[in-house]
């Protein structure tokens, strides 16, 4: 009864360190990082106005659309974002109001606080363009004037003291106008460093203002982004400034609201596969899909390629080879193979287009993949004219970013 006793005692501490264990592990798993740079767009819920803003003075903004990082919600709607006036002067005849706010806290709707280090920064591209005008990451400020929210938002430089924001903003004063953003107007706050916040609902589809953050997307979206001449960095699946700078013109080109976010709007029109599970779990593959259009770019150009490869050989649209000239295994090979992907390449556009599955397409862009290896290795056993070799490497550009990172 003893020896019984034991057991049991044992296997009953064994049981609770275990679960303890366990639940220490999914806490760890459920945290995530949303990362420094990320934007969130926020409604104000009182009046700013720099005829009556004190120095000190807070104001609660709210966070109307859920927020997610990849695969989790981590700001539920409803969230409250609060804000803190810097620097408050009202307009004179000669010079225009300007307030300057900062954001320091995220209280979610459950009553859980974060503190935050966030700035205020824009969605259109003119006010962007000239807040990242000053590499020293210059404070940001609203100024009286005629502006769509009753203010601009400006970069004013990065001195410490109201008069070197003055003197950074210049012309910008001379309207002679308050600040008057109204209750309900939308900001962007821009935040300075990481927050690390835990991870609420697995999202159960592709959400607009979902933030991916995941290694292969961001590379993904590097590789588009390069393939529409936005972006000239390395593909490092890094979120990092030159990233998001190249995404937030692509948005402004887009229409859509221009944060640098890889939000899930954006990532669709980059034709990024966002159904693949980035998380681990069994059943989602990793990679990118083409978009419709880019698949059928593909198709075209592929098959393009195999009549210029034909028209060099001297063959006919039949097969029918030049009887009097003598043809090289490597040529003909060459001309196999780029049939074969072309063959290929309209297998793949008919999957993207059809749709339903998306571990499908990303499989299928590996096989493509696969086909294009075999062009790349007839390519070097072949001599092919400098218009077939350029207008293959054009091809393959176009499908770097499908598949998997080791296309």
């Amino acid at each position: 009864m003893r020896f019984k006793a034991l057991t049991q005692w044992r296997t009953a501490v064994w049981t609770a360190a275990f679960a303890m264990v366990a639940a220490s592990a999914a806490t760890a798993q459920s945290r995530v990082v949303l990362p420094a740079g990320s934007v969130v767009i926020v409604r104000t819920m009182t009046p700013l106005q720099s005829a009556s803003a004190q120095v000190g003075q807070t104001f609660d903004t709210n966070v109307e659309e859920s927020i997610g990082v990849d695969e989790f919600t981590v700001i539920p709607a409803g969230s409250k974002i609060r804000g803190v006036v810097k620097v408050a002067t009202p307009a004179t005849r000669q010079q225009s109001g300007v307030i300057e706010v900062v954001f320091d806290r995220l209280t979610l709707p459950n009553g859980s606080a974060f503190p935050i280090t966030g700035k205020l920064t824009s969605t259109d591209s003119a006010e962007r363009r000239q807040i990242e005008s000053d590499p020293n990451n210059p404070r940001v400020v609203l100024v009286g004037e005629r502006g769509g929210i009753g203010a601009t938002i400006a970069g004013a430089g990065s001195g410490r003291s109201t008069n070197n924001i003055f003197t950074a903003l210049g012309a910008l004063l001379s309207e002679g106008r308050d600040v008057n953003v109204p209750a309900g107007t939308h900001l962007a706050v821009e935040l300075e460093n990481d927050v690390t916040l835990r991870g609420g609902g697995r999202l159960r589809g592709v959400e607009s203002s979902t933030i991916y953050t995941a290694t292969e997307r961001v590379r993904a979206a590097q590789q588009a982004l390069a393939q529409l001449n936005y972006y000239r960095g390395p593909i490092s699946g890094q979120l990092d400034d030159q990233t998001r700078q190249a995404l937030f013109q692509f948005q402004a080109d887009k229409g859509f609201s221009a944060t640098g976010n890889l939000d899930g709007r954006t990532a669709r029109a980059l034709g990024i596969n966002l159904n693949g599970n980035m998380g681990g779990v069994s059943g989602g593959l990793t990679g990118s899909v083409l978009s419709p259009s880019q698949a059928a770019a593909v198709r075209r150009d592929a098959q393009s390629l195999v009549i210029r490869q034909r028209s060099d050989l001297s063959a006919s649209s039949l097969g029918r080879l030049n009887a009097s000239r003598a043809y090289a295994q490597g040529d003909v090979e060459l001309w196999f193979a780029l049939s074969a992907f072309a063959d290929n390449a309209a297998i793949y556009e008919t999957i993207v287009n059809n749709g339903g599955n998306a571990n499908a397409a990303i499989l299928a862009g590996r096989s493509l993949g696969e086909a294009a290896r075999r062009v790349d290795s007839a390519m070097a056993n072949a001599r092919a004219s400098t218009a077939v070799q350029n207008a293959w490497a054009n091809v393959r550009q176009q499908i770097s970013m499908i598949g998997s990172s080791n296309m």
